[in-house]
């Protein structure tokens, strides 16, 4: 299923194809380590080198998610981040970029308690592109996917190196926008996957969608995300960014004046990488 009008995300990965190169996704998020700050971050991401950007919705129980991600919803937590401070940083963002793509990536507890309906509205009128909601299997279609499709937002899922290609045709049945290829299992930011074995991944994957793919997990420096960028068309990078950002705070866990260009020197980083891949 494919959403009637182009997107964002559509025009992004069509002009990157033409471009001959990867996308860089990065995810950071939302209110890590507080507002102010977290809205620097996002606000500097495209300058950098981001080309669609992943915005987490804080959340108390991130089980998909390896430490690092833990830490920065938990941070974002304490400070007082909620959903509507997230929607109200995409607004904002929106003032000065109306190209980025942003998705929301997070759980479906924080968006069913807004309640889901309202959610979906608010974040259409904030200017949000798509979501990635990992505990909402595509059985469950009814209750968040097609509604957001409706509204003109991409419903972007997860694939795995366990998923045959009978699941595959399951998962990629409402998907828009790209498919997020998970190139290890386990949770995020839990070692690295083999190109090789990436690449013949992809392969597969492509030969059943006509989608963009992007691979993440595990990609932390330059040179992964070469390597990652080799036949597919994008690389997420996450753990390794909200990892500057941890070390970049105090022992109290507060910002620092390093902690925004520490985050954005890494994605321009990644981005020149991929940029001469």
């Amino acid at each position: 299923m494919t959403n009637k009008k182009e997107t964002r995300i559509d025009r992004r990965f069509a002009a990157l194809k033409a471009e001959g190169r990867a996308a860089l996704v990065t995810f950071v998020t939302a209110g890590d380590p507080d507002l102010v700050t977290s809205k620097a971050i996002l606000a500097g991401l495209p300058k950098a080198g981001a080309d669609i950007i992943e915005l987490g919705m804080p959340f108390s129980d991130p089980m998909a998610d390896g430490p690092a991600i833990q830490a920065s919803s938990l941070r974002a937590l304490k400070a007082g981040q909620k959903m509507r401070d997230t929607l109200e940083m995409v607004r904002e963002f929106r003032k000065t970029d109306p190209d980025t793509p942003i998705v929301l990536m997070g759980y479906y507890n924080p968006i069913f308690v807004f309640p889901a309906d309202a959610f979906l509205d608010a974040a259409v009128e904030a200017g949000v592109d798509g979501l990635i909601v990992v505990d909402v299997p595509p059985e469950a279609d009814d209750e968040l996917c097609l509604p957001a499709v409706a509204r003109g937002l991409n419903f972007i899922r997860l694939a795995t190196p366990t998923t045959d290609d009978k699941r595959l045709k399951t998962v990629l049945k409402n998907t828009s926008g790209f498919l997020y290829y998970v190139s290890i299992t386990g949770i995020t930011g839990a070692g690295a996957a083999n190109p090789d074995d990436v690449q013949l991944q992809v392969a597969r994957i492509k030969r059943a969608t006509t989608l963009p793919v992007a691979v993440g997990f595990g990609v932390r420096t330059p040179e992964q995300a070469r390597a990652m960028a080799d036949g597919s068309d994008g690389v997420v990078v996450g753990s390794a960014l909200v990892r500057a950002i941890e070390e970049s705070l105090t022992e109290d866990g507060r910002a620092t004046g390093n902690t925004v260009g520490s985050v954005l020197s890494l994605v321009k980083g990644l981005s020149t990488a991929l940029k001469t891949s």
